[in-house]
């Protein structure tokens, strides 16, 4: 299979032999280095890359070149390799022109010349941004295949735990491959007992309906630790626990991270997050999780997934989690970052219709399934507006449905403008889904408009609600503070009226993001109280680690 391309633009010969001699330093052993003095030229090898279904990783891109601008040039590009990575070249006058291309061209980086030394001004941006681009390429599939039916929960969990754990597979909806002469003869070969959804791995091997726990088995997923003590244990790996695992790997912790599912936790299901801090073009949630069980892991940090906490205690200066599988982890500073999950929408027909049509979340591995569809999603908070632009990518339209009277209250404005400016984007308003209906896979939903008092049904094959979250503490039972609510109280919230919460025998208060237990700390959402944010959690996790260092100092 031919190595991906990386194409350079600029008309000064020069500068052109300059940057391609570096790349080609630096790359060649990974990607084909190809060049072209100016845009027309380039797209025309561009088409004869098309033709070949060669694949272009990233556009490197002059700006002021006669004939077509770098922007020019990309705008017509993009439209032949959307997925390719862009960065444009520009000298400080342009930098103007650059920033505007953030938005016109979805700019990923602009580099001002010269970018000498290229080991300090040049290479670091791309390698990130071509580690992106790996992340999310399709080469040819020789892996793992999951054959099943779009309208079965199992089917729909199984792709969801693969995507989230970034497992690269290729999904066999039988019911739009039963065409197929391959796929038909593959299941004639099956025999009688054959269950799905079935997942055939690239030796051959068939499961038929298998566990989460069996595909991580097999693909080398972690769920056993290598020791049953550590110094620092964080149950969930979210952004919180994720930023936790780093700074208390990094500073000489031996460090555990416990997860459910798979890491990042409801920012990983996010399409698009475009205010993090450092990213003026945005990052996907997956991306950002890829990024940071990396960075963790790299400081030594184990990862257990899927793995369930389903107790603690305290016993002495130790506090012990007993996971699923009945086995025990024991620490002396334990995190709690598990987040919240969806909260279930409670109307006729839903508990039948989840993962067949009605979904919590984002639905990752829907976004392609619902190609010239209608899509119809709940909710008026950020989560909801970032699901909406990814699926007009792909959807005829996106419905957003929102109890309230506008999208002001609780939607950052930059998405609300994003969604204005998208034509395939409805928003309606003082409207609620009152009733699903359809018998093995969602056919239609019952719309309540709070104006006008009707209910209208309406033919839906997808819906995704995002109504807000609720924490999932209950394994926390009679070992920590929460609220009403299940959240975990922290720090100052525990002191009331001068006195320390019940049991507390340390001489000072709780710190910040200490529970009611000593050594116990509680960080990101699920922490009563958070900013629901994911810059605000990722700063909880690494304050946690500081706290965790004076706690470990006085025993």
């Amino acid at each position: 299979m031919a190595r991906p391309v990386v194409l350079t633009i600029d008309d000064d010969v020069d500068v052109l032999k300059s940057i391609e001699r570096d790349l080609r330093r630096h790359y060649a052993d990974r990607y084909r280095v190809l060049s072209a003095n100016s845009g027309p030229a380039a797209l025309s090898l561009l088409d004869k890359l098309m033709q070949r279904a060669d694949a272009v990783a990233l556009f490197v891109v002059d700006h002021r070149m006669p004939q077509m601008d770098g922007v020019e040039f990309l705008s017509q590009a993009i439209k032949l390799y959307p997925d390719s990575k862009r960065v444009l070249l520009t000298a400080y006058a342009d930098t103007d022109a650059a920033i505007r291309a953030i938005n016109d061209v979805k700019l990923n980086h602009y580099l001002l010349k010269p970018w000498d030394p290229p080991d300090v001004h040049l290479f670091p941006v791309l390698d990130d941004l071509l580690e992106e681009w790996q992340a999310a390429y399709r080469p040819p599939f020789e892996g793992i295949r999951v054959f099943g039916t779009r309208w079965t929960a199992k089917s729909y969990e199984l792709r969801e735990f693969m995507a989230r754990n970034h497992l690269p597979y290729r999904w066999v909806d039988l019911d739009a491959a039963v065409q197929e002469k391959e796929v038909t003869h593959f299941l004639a070969g099956l025999g009688p007992d054959a269950r799905f959804p079935l997942v055939v791995f690239p030796d051959g091997t068939r499961v038929f309906d298998p566990t989460h726990e069996e595909i991580a088995q097999r693909v080398g997923l972690r769920s056993r630790p290598d020791s049953d003590f550590f110094d620092l244990a964080i149950v969930g790996g979210g952004p919180a626990g994720l930023a936790a695992a780093v700074y208390g790997a990094s500073e000489g912790l031996k460090t555990v991270i416990i997860e459910r599912e798979a890491p990042g936790g409801q920012a990983g299901l996010s399409s698009r997050i475009e205010n993090y801090l450092g990213f003026p073009s945005g990052l996907s949630g997956g991306d950002l999780t890829r990024r940071a069980v990396a960075q963790a892991m790299r400081f030594g940090a184990e990862l257990l997934t899927p793995q369930e906490a389903v107790r603690a205690r305290s016993e002495g200066a130790y506090r012990t989690i007993t996971l699923a599988d009945g086995s025990e982890v024991s620490c002396h500073a334990l995190i709690i970052a598990t987040g919240v999950q969806w909260r279930k929408l409670d109307i006729p027909g839903i508990e039948n219709l989840q993962g067949a049509g009605v979904y919590y979340g984002a639905g990752s591995t829907e976004t392609v399934s619902c190609r010239d569809e209608n899509v119809y999603i709940i909710g008026g908070a950020n989560s909801a507006g970032q699901a909406a632009m990814n699926f007009s990518r792909f959807a005829k339209r996106v419905i957003v449905l929102v109890r309230g009277r506008s999208l002001a209250a609780t939607m950052s404005k930059y998405l609300i403008d994003d969604i204005a400016r998208t034509p395939n984007i409805e928003v309606q308003t003082e409207a609620q889904v009152v009733a699903v209906h359809g018998d093995k896979r969602l056919e239609s939903i019952s719309v309540s408009c709070g104006r006008t008092g009707t209910v209208d049904v309406i033919p839906a094959s997808s819906l995704f609600v995002f109504i807000g979250a609720e924490p999932r503490t209950d394994w926390l039972e009679g070992l920590i503070q929460r609220d009403s609510k299940g959240f975990v109280m922290t720090g100052p919230d525990l002191v009331k009226d001068g006195k320390r919460p019940q049991g507390w025998m340390q001489d000072r208060d709780p710190t910040l993001l200490e529970t009611s237990v000593p050594g116990v700390f509680a960080v990101g959402y699920v922490r009563h109280g958070s900013v629901k944010r994911v810059a605000s959690s990722v700063g909880e996790g690494s304050i946690a680690v500081q706290l965790i260092h004076q706690y470990l100092a006085t025993m």
